[in-house]
């Protein structure tokens, strides 16, 4: 990959960072509700201080916060922060920042993410070779084909399923959490099987919900494949069906999905958010429910703007690894 192809791939990142920054920026200033008066209107209403106190207050947060500068300077001020990767301030959470609690909970959010990815995509595009593939028995075919039917199933709704049918009636797993209240965490086994059983259910959601689309897409990339010169020279040439299937059916038709993996990033990650809130896992699903609730303005804002910017990055990475994986590409 030449010098002017990673320029511009990088001037892309930076587009998309700059317009996500510039929309997360000006769209709550186009409403006109105060970030810092409605979360402390709503402690007024349970603290019980006067309404002059309320004033005060708001007064000096939005000084603290820059609130009561003039619109460019406070656009230059937080295109600034981001470029020092600083996202704010919490107010529910003060004196933390945006920052520390995004990464206090960024783990737990990609080891799901990762984890539940990695095993829809192997698992459906396996499946869907297998079903396309000739020579597969009917069995196989019907139990790959059976998955599509979770395809339409959002993977929230999965998950209040799966909570209520293994979690509620059968007892077979936890309804939600990260490990059993009280566990002290550590690297002991006892709590490492406890995490594992805590993760089963919201990481089976993500993965029936999107494997489907998988078996879907792999299974009309194999039919078409099947008719392709290389496949049938192959088996021509007198090679074993596992050669041929290995070889020449399924590293072909696997490089479509790789571009498919990078579109489908967006979906896995919004589905993962969501379904972490479900199971009260403590990863940014959670933290992101809690300010929405706590009208914590800027831990919305930031975590909104932190995911975008992640997933812009992780598309022009696939997009510089695909070069690697069909050496038949070559970006001029």
């Amino acid at each position: 990959m030449n010098f002017r192809t990673l320029s511009k791939r990088l001037l892309f990142l930076f587009m998309v960072v700059w317009a996500a920054s510039t929309i997360t920026f000006f769209i709550p200033r186009i409403s006109p509700r105060n970030p810092v008066r409605e979360r402390f209107a709503e402690l007024a209403r349970t603290g019980g201080f006067s309404p002059e106190d309320l004033e005060v207050i708001v007064a000096d947060y939005s000084k603290r916060f820059g609130l009561d500068k003039p619109l460019l300077q406070q656009y230059g001020d937080y295109m600034w922060g981001i470029a020092r990767f600083d996202l704010g301030i919490s107010l529910n959470k003060f004196p933390k920042t945006v920052m520390q609690l995004i990464f206090e909970s960024l783990p737990w959010t990609i080891g799901l993410v990762f984890i539940t990815t990695i095993l829809s995509f192997v698992l459906g595009n396996w499946l869907g070779a297998l079903a396309a593939w000739p020579k597969s028995p009917d069995w196989l075919k019907s139990v790959a084909t059976s998955f599509v039917l979770f395809q339409g199933v959002p993977p929230v709704l999965l998950g209040i399923l799966l909570i209520f049918f293994i979690g509620f009636k059968l007892k077979m797993l936890p309804l939600g959490g990260a490990y059993s209240i009280g566990t002290v965490p550590s690297m002991s086994l006892n709590f490492i099987f406890d995490l594992l059983r805590h993760q089963l259910l919201p990481g089976l959601a993500l993965v029936l919900g999107s494997v489907g689309g998988w078996v879907i897409s792999m299974r009309g990339m194999g039919v078409t494949i099947q008719g392709e010169d290389y496949v049938t020279f192959a088996e021509h040439k007198g090679l074993g069906s596992r050669a041929i299937f290995r070889d020449y059916y399924l590293r072909n038709a696997l490089l479509p999905q790789v571009t498919g993996l990078a579109l489908a990033l967006g979906n896995l990650v919004t589905s993962a958010i969501v379904v972490e809130g479900i199971f009260a896992l403590p990863g940014i699903g959670t933290m992101l429910n809690s300010a929405i609730r706590s009208n914590d303005f800027s831990v919305i804002y930031g975590i909104v703007l932190f995911i975008t910017i992640a997933i812009a990055t992780l598309m022009v990475i696939v997009e510089f690894i695909y070069p690697l994986l069909d050496p038949r590409i070559r970006h001029q």
